[in-house]
């Protein structure tokens, strides 16, 4: 990112394919199609263009991004469906809520035991949903999450917990199969 604010636009390309397939990952745990999906995931690349002078140089950068990209789901929901600006975050995460998931079993040589924690993650409120994807699939801590996210830590670690007690429940046979 450092080198692409000083203007390498060769940088632009290296910063969009190491870090496309997990804004896309993200978006794609929100819409279920692929074409919305891409066009936020354009959105966010033109957002940072845009935006690639207020990055603090040496700051952690996919908390910048994601914090971007979550901008960018927000606004989508918002057009989508015709909400106003003020419409709350918690509206919001119903109506992502409501939206059909991507179909866990695209890929023909998943396991039935990735299937099944796939399946177990889509089943999750939005909200919650989100927060899993940025700490287990992205490595964010739940600080960073926050930041992402326009909450205090403490709500995120709720919602994680929530979501991860969820998540043991739902997953319990499968752990069960697994013991000798």
């Amino acid at each position: 990112m450092c080198a692409y604010v000083a203007g390498d636009r060769a940088a632009f390309s290296q910063l969009f394919d190491g870090l496309a397939p997990r804004l896309m990952s993200f978006f794609r745990r929100t819409v279920a199609q692929q074409a919305v999906a891409e066009d936020m995931l354009q959105a966010t690349f033109l957002r940072v263009h845009a935006a690639r002078e207020s990055y603090r140089m040496g700051a952690p950068l996919r908390p910048w991004l994601f914090t971007i990209a979550a901008r960018v789901r927000i606004d989508e929901l918002r057009r989508r469906y015709r909400l106003p600006a003020s419409a709350d975050a918690e509206e919001l995460e119903r109506i992502a809520d409501s939206e059909s998931s991507p179909d866990p079993g695209e890929s023909i040589d998943q396991s039935a035991r990735d299937l099944s924690v796939r399946r177990a993650i889509d089943r999750l409120p939005a909200s919650q949903r989100t927060v899993v994807h940025l700490h287990r699939f992205e490595g964010m801590t739940f600080g960073e999450i926050g930041q992402v996210l326009g909450a205090k830590e403490g709500a995120v670690r709720i919602r994680a917990f929530r979501a991860y007690a969820t998540l043991r429940e739902q997953l319990k046979p499968l752990v069960q199969e697994q013991e000798p």
